[in-house]
């Protein structure tokens, strides 16, 4: 491993070996998104919009990239190859890598609030009460909707804090990449194969 590079792993439908092959690249497709969340993928398409939009930012967004590619930071916390899904061991410049706090991703998942620390969230419970509020969760979807948008306004800017890491562990950092170029992959485990065995 180079020290401009770092490893990430990734699960994939094993039906990205063909692009990969063919074209020398994967990206995500933004249906694979709807196809994975089913009904409720219309409210998770906002929050993966939303954190499209951000992590472009960060690292530059090739044209035809619609969603980024999600990947551990460990094999040892990489979801395991099963039918129908390779996982692709990537070495990866480092200046293309977006990572991010995984455990945070849950508070823009559900469209709340995203408080800096334990003193925050308390002050922004406060902040609830006086309004006479007791759910923050419906703020996007539910009674509130469209009724405080400067509520909306302060949870959208507070989810920005996914982006900063407090404790970095294999368990909540993930590294996502925009997309996959066969120059990355070293390795293809498919499933039966012992992922485990590749921790470097």
């Amino acid at each position: 491993m180079g020290q401009d590079t770092v490893r990430l792993y990734t699960r994939q439908n094993d039906k990205t070996l063909l692009p990969l092959k063919r074209q020398g690249r994967i990206i995500n497709q933004r249906i694979y998104v709807e196809m994975h969340f089913g009904d409720i993928a219309p409210l998770f398409l906002e929050s993966y919009d939303w954190f499209t939009k951000e992590a472009a930012r960060r690292v530059p967004k090739p044209g035809d990239v619609k969603a980024p590619i999600w990947c551990s930071i460990s094999a040892e916390n990489c979801l395991k190859p099963i039918d129908g899904t390779v996982v692709y061991v990537l070495e990866v410049p480092k200046e293309k890598v977006i990572y991010f706090d995984e455990a945070k991703w849950d508070y823009v998942l559900n469209r709340i609030y995203l408080p800096k620390d334990e003193q925050d969230a308390a002050s922004y419970r406060e902040h609830l009460k006086l309004l006479g509020i007791s759910n923050g969760f419906e703020f996007f979807e539910g009674r509130y909707k469209g009724m405080y948008p400067e509520e909306e306004r302060r949870i959208v800017e507070s989810w920005k804090r996914v982006f900063e890491i407090d404790n970095w562990t294999i368990f909540n950092v993930c590294g996502n990449i925009w997309e996959i170029m066969e120059a990355y992959v070293q390795k293809i485990v498919y499933p039966g194969e012992d992922l485990e065995g590749l921790k470097y």
